[in-house]
């Protein structure tokens, strides 16, 4: 099996220790050697999963797959498309990218095989990742991009990056789906063939119009229960006849830096050291519920954001979003699983932390019990540690999230190419609130901004900072933001199949 290097940095004592493991970066002058190389570099690879090979993506740095620095760096250098296919990078997280660099903007930004990119930009603390703005993200084009704060203090990183993996092409997935590209005219990177049909909303009882119901991740079920805004648990019958669900594509299997639970990812730890666990949802159609079990686990950090800790049994974590867990080993050792599983399904991936010498049981792929559906009860326990200054909004937005037949996704009715840009002054106080009436979550981002979630059905409240916010059916959402950099910045839907058919909008900032 292919083994890319997704490094963890040691702690302190480690390194004292002579004890860092294979392929670790060595504190901050690692982290600073990550950077000294001029290229990151876009290749084709095979990747052996479960015994069959399969065509995907890497991107490569100087230290290995994905890009590690300190705070204070800048992403200073050259991108090399090394591989067959055209590549629309984005650089989800970063705040300081220019439009020009956040290469999927609307005019342009498809980097041809062989062609080179200078990029110029100073990185954003945090964990981020950096991913294809196009179909070839559901081929693993993506890497972790993680900026290491100047406080982290004396701890070990592991990244866990994870997908959804699929042996068929992101095109034979879309037509499954029922669905074609809208995205024509989306940098003239050739996504699909445009969609046709006039612009409405969404109604409810939306079938995806035989788009692949049987489809569904397996483990599926009505489970009733729900979090703030009584959002459903499972599949599950909603107002007027909707079923809302999740795992429309069915995946071959899911992977956690690559590799699946039949053959894990070990990474070695200390007996009694700190572990803060940078968790990215690489998964283009899949949510998933995170547990550390036999390990207390705290919530530090989402979307790169420090928040307060917040302890819980399973941690949500939508397409897109990050999460940071901090973890203490046992000074006794021992092996401890970092589990992935899939929402509304018993299938699960992960890797494993382990102490010298500890027996590491063999992890079946399928959980004992299928998970629920993500809700919002964890998002609304949440609160940043630095939250945006009070003051009132200058622009307000509601945005409503549709959905029509042909698998055909729409923000206020229409479909990317047909949108209007929501027009914003730099340094306004924005607020955007999500109605969601369709079957299905929508993680909604938001290029070259961090926000601010202030409200969840109705109740306003002092959130966490993200740049992605999960927004369930029949929920509203309510986020907030001062606006950035000038320039037209993506807002979109995380799902790539919803993006790719049409949810997506332009927040242009003046």
């Amino acid at each position: 099996m292919t083994r890319p290097m997704f490094l963890s940095a040691p702690s302190r004592r480690a390194v004292l220790a002579g004890g860092a493991a294979l392929g670790a970066l060595a504190l901050s002058g690692g982290w600073q050697r990550a950077l000294a190389a001029p290229l990151l570099t876009v290749e084709s690879l095979t990747l052996d999963v479960n015994g069959k090979a399969a065509k995907v993506f890497a991107v490569k740095g100087p230290s290995g797959e994905g890009l590690f620095a300190k705070e204070g760096d800048r992403l200073t250098g050259a991108v090399l498309n090394a591989s067959q296919s055209p590549a629309v990078m984005h650089w989800h997280g970063q705040i300081f990218a220019p439009p020009d660099q956040d290469r999927a903007r609307p005019n342009g930004g498809e980097l041809a095989p062989g062609g080179i990119d200078q990029v110029d930009f100073r990185l954003t603390p945090g964990t981020h990742w950096m991913h294809s703005h196009t179909l070839s993200e559901q081929q693993l084009l993506a890497a972790p991009l993680v900026t290491r704060e100047a406080d982290a203090g004396d701890v070990q990183d592991v990244v866990v990056m994870l997908h959804d993996f699929s042996f068929r092409s992101p095109e034979e997935i879309l037509a499954e789906l029922g669905g074609a590209s809208a995205h024509g005219g989306h940098g003239g990177h050739g996504m699909g063939q445009q969609m046709q049909g006039m612009p409405g909303m969404a109604m409810p009882g939306m079938d995806h119009s035989g788009h692949g119901m049987g489809a569904m991740g397996a483990g599926q079920g009505a489970m009733p229960g729900g979090g703030i805004g009584g959002g459903m648990q499972g599949g599950g019958m909603q107002g007027g006849g909707m079923m809302v669900h999740a795992n429309d594509v069915a995946y071959d299997a899911f992977l956690a830096n690559r590799r699946t639970l039949a053959d894990p990812d070990v990474v070695q730890v200390e007996k009694g050291g700190r572990v803060r666990l940078r968790i990215i949802n690489g998964g283009t159609a899949s949510a998933f519920f995170i547990n550390v079990p036999g390990l207390k686990a705290t919530c530090i950090a989402v979307d790169g954001t420090p928040c307060a800790p917040l302890a819980a049994e399973a941690f949500p974590l939508a397409q897109g979003q990050r999460i940071d867990l901090l973890v203490e080993i046992p000074v006794g050792g021992g092996a401890f699983p970092v589990l992935a599983q899939v929402e509304a399904s018993s299938r699960r991936t992960g890797l494993v932390l382990a102490t010298a010498g500890a027996a590491i049981a063999r992890l079946g792929e399928t959980a004992d019990r299928p998970q629920g559906l993500l809700d919002l009860a964890f998002e609304g326990r949440l609160s940043a540690l630095n939250p945006l200054a009070a003051r009132r909004a200058d622009k307000v937005f509601p945005i409503m999230l549709g959905e029509e037949p042909g698998y055909r996704w729409t923000i206020n009715g229409r479909i990317h190419g047909e949108d209007v840009p929501f027009s914003v002054q730099q340094g306004e106080r924005v607020e955007m609130t999500f109605l969601n009436p369709t079957g299905m979550s929508h993680p909604m981002h938001l290029h070259g901004h961090h926000f601010q979630v202030v409200g969840i059905g109705g109740r306003r409240f002092a959130g966490a900072l993200r740049d992605t916010v999960m927004v369930p059916p029949h929920t509203p959402v309510t986020i907030a933001f001062d606006a950035g950099q000038k320039g037209e910045w993506f807002l979109h839907c995380h799902h790539l199949y919803h993006m790719a058919t049409g949810m997506m909008a332009v927040v242009k900032v003046a």
